[in-house]
């Protein structure tokens, strides 16, 4: 079974993401992988450069992420030319990674814009972890130490909380503790691995 596992920004998805893989799920971080894309010596980093120049590189050579995020972040087409060119090398490792999977194994999909991207219906079941968009806030100013403006403007450069719940499949609610969190992790993860086809099921 593919799941798509999304939350807004301080939402707690990594949280979430990683109570699944002790669990026993199969997590593939797109976060990750569209760091890895773009790491020293990669052609996705050279063709970030080639479109925005050297400035977005560090003194070591590897991309500045502040600096690119800067760039991009209130600039919608230097935003969708970055994507232009980190999402296919992402979805090419998705798609890489996929191919190792056990059979029968859960797959999450841990996709931070899944909601923007349109592609949540690619996904058996899709995970929204939620939270009051106050909290979000109050946890990137004490956790990431941004500025209340900061954090309302990441906030409202994302997918907007009900269109985000309009594509879940199960919603975690995070406005509380990691104790009331994890057991509804548990229940979501019994529900998924309850769900999902047997082998002998598979291509009946």
């Amino acid at each position: 079974m593919r799941v798509g596992l999304t939350g807004g920004v301080a939402s707690g998805k990594s949280t979430v993401s990683e109570l699944l893989r002790e669990l026993g799920a199969v997590v593939i971080d797109a976060d990750r992988l569209a760091r890895d894309v773009v790491a020293r010596g990669t052609a996705g980093l050279a063709a970030v450069v080639s479109e925005f120049g050297p400035d977005v590189l560090t003194e070591d050579g590897d991309l500045d992420r502040p600096a690119m995020a800067r760039l991009v972040f209130h600039d919608e087409p230097a935003r969708r030319r970055l994507e232009g060119i980190v999402h296919p090398l992402v979805l090419e490792e998705i798609r890489r990674l996929e191919v190792e999977v056990p059979d029968g194994a859960l797959v999450v999909h841990d996709i931070p814009l899944l909601a923007e991207s349109g592609r949540a219906d690619s996904f058996d079941a899709v995970v929204v972890v939620d939270a009051p968009p106050e909290l979000q806030v109050e946890r990137m100013m004490a956790d990431r130490g941004w500025s209340r403006a900061d954090a309302e403007a990441r906030i409202g450069a994302q997918a907007a909380r009900p269109d985000r719940l309009a594509i879940a499949t199960h919603v975690i609610d995070n406005a509380g503790s990691l104790d009331d969190l994890r057991p509804q992790v548990e229940e979501v993860y019994r529900r998924l691995t309850s769900a999902a086809p047997r082998p002998s099921e598979r291509g009946a």
